[in-house]
């Protein structure tokens, strides 16, 4: 082998921000904050106070490999930590507030951080937590000193923290392979694991998401992060915006229409993404204020199927183009995105507007896409054979957190859905192998509510499908059997599960019926899904989350 003779220079998020804060300092961030000022700076300002925090972490006892928690919203000091965290050799891992307690406790302990860093809005959950919060032993509140909240015993105050350190050190070198961040699955089929991305995983992921067949960023794009940070890095948003020079906005937690309202019109947002109930109601907003979407041009929605009607409205009445993206936290998360190529427009307006609207998206430079029958053997892309859907690539899980196995000997990692890939690269998802409900942008897992029900006394059989909502995309619906010569009412069931499965988690709709079972004695969840489709009405609004 004949070495190439370059500069091994290692692939280090730390080497975004410092190329951001050198070719684009004065550009953007703005951040909503919990009961604070709206903050604003740039990015030259941003790599100083995460230097700051650095130091702070390094004060603390944080070293390389050490393991840091943020229980946080979409802000600007999240941000800092994720390039402080991951910039000292650490790892950052954002914990999902909206998990389970039980749930969250399992991810904080399994990644063994030492530190908690959590906004005010987490007191209670913080204080209802913390005796089962093994190896924290240190908790600092993401805030000024003026609201420190006292009811969280021995916590700091994040400003106070930075406000002693000067900024002033250089960001260390170390292998590209470095852990960086830790991300949780959702834990659909038993408990959260643990995915843990490289610093080469997500420079490369960063590179690869602002292209022209992905994100197509520009250095006068204005990106509102709705997708949130502690999901797989928000698609990998803070990377990618600082790449790309794009002055960044932060709404926190404030996600309501007349709040993203405010900050597109007020802060020239271009670019925006997240789950479609979010933009659902965004667009309800303006079609009952009457409304203008401003500079807004592209929509990125994932999570969930888009509803073709919002897509659309969007599109003929505000202009705004709405793309399509499927991904997994195993993948950073991109994977595919629905931009059309030459190819695809050649078959005329009508077949692109049909296959943007009807697919998750198309082939992406670094994930690797192939479909497969149950010997292993691959399917032909010809948009009807489907198969179980397998992924490859340098942002792809290769083992679970800490070394549990994830992919194949051969690099493919089966993503437990069922898909068609058709002669233009498009991919559809045709079912989801582990019958997983997507509500709003989560995931919930029918094995799981429907083995909690089954313990409710008098239930014999349960099953759990999802069927249409007309707001959340997707909800539960429970079907029970209950045993000869009991009765059990839908109300008993219902506070039976209330205490034990998260909010978002609770049937719609329960129902006292008999279950059926198939061939092999497996309840039949196709004839189910058919018979109940209808189950949920148009005027179902009770928010889940």
């Amino acid at each position: 082998m004949l070495t190439g003779l370059m500069q091994p220079t290692p692939l280090q998020i730390s080497s975004i921000i410092r190329f951001a804060a050198k070719a684009h300092g004065d550009r953007e961030i703005v951040s909503l904050l919990v009961d604070e000022p709206l903050w604003r700076y740039g990015w030259a300002d941003c790599e100083k106070r995460a230097k700051m925090a650095a130091q702070a972490l390094q004060r603390l006892g944080v070293k390389s490999s050490d393991r840091v928690t943020s229980l946080a919203w979409n802000t600007h000091r999240h941000l800092e930590l994720f390039y402080a965290v991951p910039g000292i050799g650490a790892v950052l891992h954002t914990a999902n507030p909206r998990l389970s307690d039980d749930q969250i406790v399992y991810t904080i302990n399994h990644a063994g951080s030492s530190i908690l860093l959590f906004e005010r809005s987490f007191v209670e959950l913080v204080n209802r937590l913390r005796s089962r919060l093994s190896a924290i032993s240190q908790f600092i509140m993401l805030t000024d000193e003026a609201r420190l909240d006292p009811e969280v015993e021995g916590a700091l105050s994040y400003e106070v923290l930075i406000d002693v350190e000067d900024g002033q050190m250089e960001w260390p070198t170390f292998d590209e392979n470095t852990g960086a961040f830790l991300c949780y699955t959702s834990g659909t089929t038993g408990d959260p694991k643990g995915v843990l991305y490289s610093h080469r995983s997500v420079v490369l992921h960063a590179l690869a998401t602002g292209l022209s067949g992905a994100f197509g960023f520009t250095a006068f794009d204005v990106i509102l992060a709705c997708s949130s940070l502690y999901h797989a890095t928000a698609w990998g948003l803070p990377f990618t915006a600082a790449v790309n020079g794009c002055k960044m906005v932060l709404p926190c937690d404030k996600m309501d229409g007349a709040s993203l309202q405010q900050l597109i019109l007020t802060e020239g947002v271009t670019f925006s993404g997240g789950v479609p109930t979010i933009w659902t109601m965004y667009l309800a907003h303006l079609e009952r204020t009457g409304g203008n979407t401003g500079k807004l041009k592209q929509l990125i929605i994932g999570g969930s199927a888009v509803p073709r009607a919002m897509a659309e409205t969007f599109q003929r009445r505000y202009g705004v183009t709405v793309r399509q993206i499927w991904g997994m936290t195993e993948m950073s998360p991109l994977g595919v995105i629905s931009t059309p190529t030459p190819k695809l427009a050649a078959e005329g307006e009508e077949t692109v507007e049909d296959v943007i609207r009807t697919r998750q998206g198309r082939l992406q430079f670094g994930v690797e896409l192939r479909i497969v029958d149950e010997h292993g053997s691959e399917l032909p892309w010809d948009g009807e054979t489907s198969g179980a859907l397998e992924v490859r690539g340098p942002w792809v899980v290769d083992r679970y957190y800490p070394d549990l196995p994830a992919s194949a000997p051969d690099g493919w990692f089966d993503t437990g859905d069922i898909a068609t890939i058709d002669r233009f690269g498009f991919l559809r998802l045709t079912d989801r192998a582990k019958d997983v409900i997507k509500s709003g942008g989560e995931w919930i897992s029918s094995i799981d509510l429907e083995n909690i029900a089954c313990a409710c006394p008098g239930v014999r059989i349960a099953a759990v499908v999802g069927v249409y909502h007309p707001k959340w995309e997707e909800r539960p619906i429970l079907i029970v059997e209950v045993h000869d010569g009991q009765t059990v009412t839908p109300e008993q069931i219902h506070a039976y599960l209330e205490p034990r499965v998260v909010r978002w988690w609770l049937p719609d709709s329960i129902l006292i019926a008999p279950v059926p079972l198939n061939a092999t004695g497996k309840i039949d969840k196709k004839t189910l899904r058919e018979r109940y489709r209808h189950t949920l009405s148009a005027e179902a609004t009770q928010r889940p989350h």
